[in-house]
C-alpha cells in the first residue's frame, strides 16, 4: 500500500476482521501534527487559509502541490500551542482527515480506506466513535469519514488541474524564507517555490483571461497575498518556548530546490 506520510506513522486499510472492536477517540489535540513544519493544501482552501498560512509550492517543478508553512525549524509547527491546541481559526483539511486516509491498492485500481493505528485516539477499549457494529457492517461515523475523504480526493484531483496550469504557464521561482532571532541565529527555510509576479505580468491576455474564467487567477492573487503572513513567523516563533525573533520573516528567490527544509544559516 502507498500512503501520504507527514503525520501518518502506521497506516493500515480498515477492515472489520481486524478493526471489529477498535474506535477513534477524537479529541481537541493535534499534537500528531508537531514534528511537521508544512502540510498540503487544496486549491478550494485557498480563500479560507490564505489569511493565516503562507501558501507555496512543494515539490519539482515536474510535480508540486500548495502546502502552507507551519515553522521555520525542521520539525516544529509554531501554529501549535504548548498544550496541543491548533491556534488559527482556519485548520487544513490534510489535518482535519486525521487519522485516516485514502491509499492506493497494490494494484493501483483502487482507493483503500486506512487509519493510522498509531494515533492516541485510537483504541480497542470502547473509547470514541465505533469503527464497525455488531453485524460488521461500517458505522455512519465511517461512512462519514468516508464522504469526507471522497471529496478531499475530488479537491485533489482539481489542485492537480491548477498545478498543471501553473507548470504550463511557467510562473514559478525557488523561494527562501529568512528569520534572524534576537540570540543572534539566523533561520532559513528553503526548498519551496512562488509564483513570480514578474512572470505572471508577461502572461498574454487570453492566458490570464483563461485563468479568470476558471477562477485560477483569483487562485493564484490569494497565494501571492498569502505570502505576507511569513511575517507573522518571527512572532510565533517568540512564543514557542520562550524564544524571541528580531526581524520580520523575508522571502526572496533562490536556486532550485525540491522541498521546504529549514537550515541554519
Amino acid at each position: 500500500m502507498v500512503a501520504q506520510l507527514l503525520i501518518y506513522e502506521s497506516v493500515i486499510p480498515l477492515s472489520a476482521r481486524r478493526h471489529a472492536n477498535a474506535g477513534v477517540e477524537s479529541g481537541s489535540s493535534y499534537g500528531f501534527t508537531s514534528k511537521t513544519n508544512s502540510v498540503p493544501l487544496m486549491a478550494v482552501e485557498f480563500p479560507l487559509a490564505a489569511s493565516e498560512y503562507p501558501i507555496v509550492f512543494a515539490g519539482t517543478n515536474e510535480s508540486f502541490v500548495p502546502a502552507v508553512i507551519l515553522g521555520v525549524r525542521d520539525a516544529q509547527n509554531l501554529y501549535l500551542s504548548q498544550d496541543a491546541k491548533w491556534e488559527a481559526k482556519y485548520i487544513p483539511a490534510f489535518v482535519r482527515r486525521y487519522p485516516f486516509v485514502f491509499s492506493k491498492s497494490d494494484d493501483n485500481e483502487r482507493l483503500v480506506l486506512c487509519v493510522d493505528e498509531s494515533y492516541a485516539g485510537f483504541n480497542r477499549e470502547g473509547r470514541g466513535q465505533r469503527l464497525f457494529g455488531d453485524d460488521g457492517k461500517a458505522t455512519e461515523y465511517v461512512d462519514n469519514v468516508l464522504k469526507f475523504l471522497q471529496e478531499y480526493q475530488v479537491q485533489f484531483v482539481r489542485t492537480q488541474a491548477f498545478c498543471a496550469k501553473v507548470r504550463e504557464l511557467d510562473l514559478l521561482e525557488p523561494m527562501q524564507a529568512q528569520v534572524n532571532t534576537e540570540a543572534g541565529e539566523k533561520l532559513s527555510l528553503t526548498g519551496f517555490m512562488a509564483i513570480s509576479r514578474a512572470k505572471l505580468k508577461a502572461v498574454p491576455g487570453d492566458k490570464l483571461a483563461e485563468l479568470a474564467a476558471t477562477d485560477e487567477l483569483e487562485l493564484i492573487y490569494l497565494h501571492l497575498q498569502s505570502m505576507r503572513n511569513f511575517l507573522t513567523l518571527p512572532e510565533r516563533l517568540a512564543l514557542a518556548h520562550g524564544e524571541h525573533s528580531g526581524n520580520p520573516a523575508l522571502a526572496e528567490p533562490v536556486n532550485g530546490q525540491t522541498r521546504p527544509r529549514a537550515a541554519r544559516a
